[in-house]
C-alpha cells in the first residue's frame, strides 16, 4: 500500500514539471490532475475517469500506471459506476393517437391492395383460359436478378507491433555514480538526472525504450524486468540503450 497522490506529486517534482505542463500533454485538465495528487477522487466525474486519468498520468510520469489503478482499486473502488438516468422521450397522447390512426390506415391500404391484385389474378385465369392466342400474363410475383459475386477483398495492412513495456531498476552497490535518463532516446522527456549516491536506487522506470548516461557503470547494478542486465563499458563512462531484449552501447544518432 502506497500513497497515490503524494507519489504522483513527489515523481511530478522530481521531472520539475508544472500541472500545466502535464495537461498541456496529456489532455487532463490541471484541477482533474490536483484533484488526483489530493486524492480528492470526489471531484472526478466517475471512477471510470479516475481509473483513466489515474493510468494515463502515471504513465506520463515514467510510472506503472496499472499498478496504480489496482491500488486505487483496492482501497476506493465500490463497485460500477452509478448508470446515468436515462432520458426518455415521453410522447404526448396526441402523438399516440395519429400513430395509431396511421397504423390502422396503413393496414387498410395494404388489404386493399392485396384484394386489388386477387382480383386481377381472378379475371385474368378466367378470361385467358378459353383463348390461346392471348398473350401470357407477365409473372407479376417474381423477377429475377442475377447474383452480384462480390469483389475481391482488400488485404488488411497489419500495423507493426509497438515496443513491449519495460520495468529498468538501478542500485549503486559500489559507490556513487552520475546517471542522466531520458525517455526512448538522447532527445526525449528526462525522467532523471543526477548523481545515484551509495546504496541508493532508482526505479522501476517504466518506458518502451531508455537512453541511459552512465558516469561510472561500475558503482552500480541494474535489472530489466526483474532479471540482472551486464552494463557495458567496463567502469567508464557510457550510454546505452535499454529495450526489452537488454542493454546494448547507444549509438551516436540515438
Amino acid at each position: 500500500m502506497f500513497e497515490i497522490g503524494n507519489s504522483l506529486r513527489e515523481a511530478r517534482y522530481r521531472q520539475q514539471l508544472e500541472l500545466s505542463d502535464v495537461e498541456l500533454a496529456t489532455k487532463i485538465r490541471a484541477r482533474y490532475l490536483q484533484a488526483l495528487e489530493e486524492e480528492n477522487f470526489d471531484a472526478l466525474p466517475a471512477q471510470t475517469y479516475v481509473k483513466g486519468f489515474l493510468r494515463t498520468y502515471s504513465d506520463y510520469l515514467g510510472l506503472d500506471g496499472q499498478l496504480y489503478v489496482d491500488e486505487y482499486n483496492s482501497r476506493y473502488a465500490v463497485g460500477e459506476d452509478e448508470p446515468r438516468e436515462p432520458v426518455v422521450a415521453r410522447r404526448s397522447s396526441t402523438v399516440h393517437q395519429r400513430h395509431r390512426r396511421l397504423e390502422r390506415r396503413g393496414v387498410v391500404v395494404a388489404l386493399g391492395g392485396i384484394a386489388i391484385v386477387c382480383a386481377f389474378v381472378i379475371a385474368a385465369f378466367k378470361f385467358g383460359s378459353g383463348n390461346d392466342n392471348n398473350p401470357p400474363i407477365p409473372n407479376l410475383g417474381t423477377t429475377s436478378t442475377k447474383a452480384q459475386t462480390p469483389g475481391p477483398r482488400r488485404k488488411k495492412q497489419r500495423k507493426a507491433a509497438r515496443p513491449a513495456r519495460i520495468r529498468f531498476f538501478v542500485v549503486a552497490t559500489s559507490g556513487n555514480c552520475w546517471m542522466d535518463v531520458r525517455n526512448y532516446s538522447s532527445s526525449g522527456r528526462t525522467l532523471y538526472t543526477g548523481t545515484l549516491q551509495y546504496r541508493q536506487h532508482l526505479g522501476p522506470l517504466v518506458a518502451r525504450r531508455l537512453w541511459i548516461n552512465f558516469g561510472n557503470p561500475g558503482n552500480v547494478k541494474a535489472a530489466v524486468n526483474g532479471k540482472p542486465v551486464l552494463l557495458p563499458g567496463s567502469g567508464r563512462s557510457v550510454m546505452v540503450l535499454v529495450t526489452a531484449r537488454g542493454v546494448s552501447v547507444a549509438p551516436a544518432t540515438a
